[in-house]
Formats: structure tokens, C-alpha cells, sequence
């Protein structure tokens, strides 16, 4: 982490879990290592429990965060939420183009870019995901995809939108395998996302980016990640459900 630069930022992506009364529990439970930190601390819901999380964090430096959202304001399009439903709940952040969201709900970097923009144009700040499938880091085509990835998803933003973008590094065979990039892979990968933010806007831009690690990092290796000067915070799956794992995080990104 680089913090005279950016904003280390720990976001907990909760999936498909917790029912409304699981939630308030953990986001109970969670308020007062929230209150220690001084890192950025979101936490990503499912819609169900959004409005709860909205209600229970007022007042406290907790973040909310939905876990994606159509490119349309409105319109014939079942079972999805737009942009500007989520601001007006008072949501503030929300994730985009999850590797789950590209794998099994056909999610393309084109549909990502436009649900980037309707998000930035709602008033939303995005957390952008990016990064490889295995066989694609056997091929040593890991900087290849991760760059094509990234200059879609920007495509047509203006510096002044990139500055509400975060971008998490989520290899995908680290997500959810309980395998996890070295310290040394996911630096090597996220300082080459800021290059290439810097080759599409300015070095500034890219010094002033958070860019998360969001592959299986846990209380057991955040020190390490966290310790890389271009790892600035993460992406968190599993740990973000259980407050004490979660606190971890938290206490190591506000080193």
C-alpha cells in the first residue's frame, strides 16, 4: 500500500448469503472494528439486505455496496436493478463484472463497460473487477487479458469518473479455490493495471487509484498481500462473512 497516494480500501463481497436477521448480526458485530480502522471499509450486499445495511451503518465510517447493477435507467429487464435505484436507497458503491457475473450470468467486457457508465452517471463509485482464468496464466497471457479487460471496462470514462473506479485484481482460479496469488503475482499484476491506466489517462491518475487484490486474501495472508507497495486493499469473499476474520483485514490495512 502506497497511502500517501490512495486510499486503502477493504471491501467484503458477501455473494448469495445472510438472510436479513444474519445480516444485522454480522453487521452488528462488525461496526466497532469499523470504528478502529482508518483504512475505507464497504461492505457489498445482496439487494435483499441492503436496505438493512444502509440502516445499521448510519453514522458509522461503513460503507455500502451492492453486488452489480444493469446498464439501463429502466425498462422490460426482469429481475435486475438499475443504477439509480441504488442511489436512491443511499447506496454508495457496487460492484462490477465479478469473474461469477462473467461466468455464469454472461457478463462481457462490453456489458461491463456499460454498467460501469450507468453507475459513474448514477452517482455510484465503482469497484471494477479484472483478471485471468487459469489456463490463461499457463499461456502467459495474463497481462494481455487483464489490460484488454481494463481498457473496455474504462472505455469512454473521463478522469474526473475514473476517480469513483477501484479496480480489484481477481485472478479467477484464486477465487473461491482456496488458492491465492503470491504477494509477488498479485503486486506484479496490479502495479501492471496501473500502468496501463497511466498509458490511458496520466501517471497521476493511476498513482491516485486504489487497486485491490480480491483472490482468496484472508486473515492469514492479508500482511503479506497488504504489504506490497501496489496491493492497496482487497476484494474479500469468505472472510468478509465472519467479523473476526473480517477485523483482521481491517487492523493490517490501517498499518
Amino acid at each position: 500500500m502506497n497511502k500517501a497516494l490512495r486510499q486503502a480500501i477493504i471491501a467484503g463481497n458477501w455473494k448469495m448469503n445472510k438472510t436479513r436477521p444474519e445480516a444485522k448480526a454480522l453487521i452488528e458485530a462488525l461496526v466497532p472494528y469499523a470504528e478502529k480502522a482508518s483504512c475505507g471499509v464497504v461492505i457489498c450486499v445482496p439487494y435483499t439486505n441492503l436496505e438493512t445495511a444502509i440502516a445499521l451503518t448510519q453514522g458509522t465510517n461503513i460503507k455500502v455496496g451492492a453486488e452489480n447493477c444493469h446498464f439501463e435507467k429502466s425498462g422490460a429487464f426482469t429481475g435486475e436493478i438499475s443504477a439509480d435505484m441504488l442511489t436512491e436507497m443511499g447506496v454508495e458503491y457496487v460492484i462490477i463484472g465479478h469473474s461469477e457475473r462473467r461466468q455464469y450470468f454472461g457478463e462481457t467486457d462490453i456489458t461491463v463497460n456499460k454498467r460501469t457508465k450507468a453507475a459513474l452517471e448514477a452517482g455510484l463509485k465503482v469497484i471494477l473487477c479484472v483478471g485471468e482464468m487459469l489456463e490463461e496464466r499457463e499461456q502467459g497471457i495474463t497481462e494481455e487479458i487483464v489490460a484488454l479487460q481494463t481498457k473496455i471496462a474504462l472505455m469512454g470514462l473521463t478522469k474526473e469518473q475514473i476517480a469513483n473506479v477501484v479496480i480489484a485484481y481477481e485472478p479467477v482460479w484464486a477465487i473461491g479455490t482456496g488458492k491465492t496469488a503470491t504477494s509477488a503475482q498479485a503486486n506484479e499484476v496490479c502495479a501492471f493495471i496501473r500502468q496501463t491506466v497511466a498509458k490511458l489517462y496520466d501517471q497521476a491518475t493511476a498513482d491516485a487509484m486504489t487497486i485491490q487484490y480480491g483472490g482468496s486474501m484472508n486473515e492469514n495472508n492479508a500482511a503479506e498481500l497488504l504489504a506490497q507497495p501496489d496491493v492497496d486493499g482487497g476484494l474479500i469473499g469468505g472472510a468478509s462473512l465472519v467479523a473476526e476474520k473480517f477485523a483482521v483485514l481491517l487492523e493490517e490495512a490501517s498499518k
